[in-house]
């Protein structure tokens, strides 16, 4: 068995955590997750509805598992009622990352009993959280999908961060095979953050095409930027772009961030796009990892599989 201070810190069996996937990571793919031995998490987008939040709880908690929710730090400053429906959902873990007061919320979930949480990109960055109370740290790497800093590759940053602080650490970004689980535990990790890994699971909340779309990438076909948030006018704080597979919006939009600002139509396109299932211009966000996910297979299936070919690797390795 792969123990370590994330099993025991959580009690689950595998040192596996979902990434907290907005519109991807529901209560069914965190229930799964969980099913398979990880810890599945919720990912809530920065206008969830607290209502919407508690119905995805509910999911993950019909399968009897324990489960985590991951909220955006900026998001939190203007929609405070996200935070007070996580905690009453009554998960195990709560990441809150991305900006806003986190010493905040992290005093609020230790008060609970509730571990915290929160994703960084820099060593400064793990530093600041320890400094704020948090739990346990999710370092995650330039490579990995969705929204963080564009900074250090994982592999560095983990180095970096285990040097740091003394608190356990996952590492997250381009994790996405038994070697890649194998050796950031053998680095000294207590865990990895599976997002791009998991995308093409068929608990997630996106769509068959999304899906396909991700099993055909290659680990070249990424981009990072902010041409979605700005097509959509999401207000993410600027020094968290997103990487996502590259596709015919980003490659038209990419170096015109300034006149894609001014463009009215892009939301409407995007949404269209998303309607439609048409993912030459519709976002998917995805890392590095993309090229590794070759199969549609049950979350369960392939947490349990990737943790038991990491502990026969260690073994192997002596």
């Amino acid at each position: 068995m792969l123990r370590t201070a994330f099993t025991d810190l959580l009690g689950v069996d595998l040192p596996i955590a979902g990434a907290p996937m907005a519109g991807v990571a529901g209560g069914r793919l965190a229930a799964a997750v969980s099913a398979g031995g990880g810890l599945g998490m919720i990912g809530v987008g920065n206008s969830a509805a607290p209502e919407a939040i508690l119905a995805e709880a509910q999911k993950a908690r019909q399968a009897g598992q324990r489960f985590g929710i991951g909220l955006m730090g900026w998001a939190l400053e203007h929609n405070p009622g996200q935070f007070e429906a996580a905690l009453e959902a009554g998960p195990a873990l709560v990441s809150v990352s991305f900006g806003g007061d986190l010493g905040r919320w992290a005093g609020r979930l230790r008060d609970a009993g509730v571990v915290a949480a929160t994703q960084v990109g820099d060593v400064d960055g793990a530093r600041a959280a320890a400094d704020q109370g948090v739990d346990l740290i999710v370092a995650r790497g330039a490579e990995g999908g969705g929204h963080g800093l564009d900074a250090v590759a994982t592999l560095p940053l983990l180095q970096g961060v285990l040097d740091a602080v003394s608190l356990p650490v996952l590492a997250a970004g381009g994790i996405g095979t038994s070697r890649g689980l194998a050796a950031v535990l053998a680095a000294g990790a207590a865990g990895a953050w599976l997002g791009t890994a998991l995308l093409s699971c068929p608990e997630a909340m996106n769509d068959p095409a999304a899906r396909a779309r991700v099993r055909a990438a290659k680990e070249t076909g990424t981009f990072y930027g902010r041409v979605f948030d700005i097509a959509q006018r999401i207000p993410w704080p600027p020094q968290f772009g997103g990487r996502a597979l590259a596709n015919d919006f980003s490659e038209r939009w990419t170096g015109r961030e300034a006149e894609l600002a001014g463009y009215e139509q892009a939301g409407a396109e995007l949404a269209a796009a998303r309607k439609r299932a048409d993912y030459d211009i519709a976002c998917i966000y995805a890392g590095q990892g993309a090229g590794l996910v070759t199969e549609e297979r049950p979350a369960a299936e392939l947490v349990a599989d990737l943790a038991a070919g990491a502990e026969r690797l260690l073994r192997s390795w002596g």
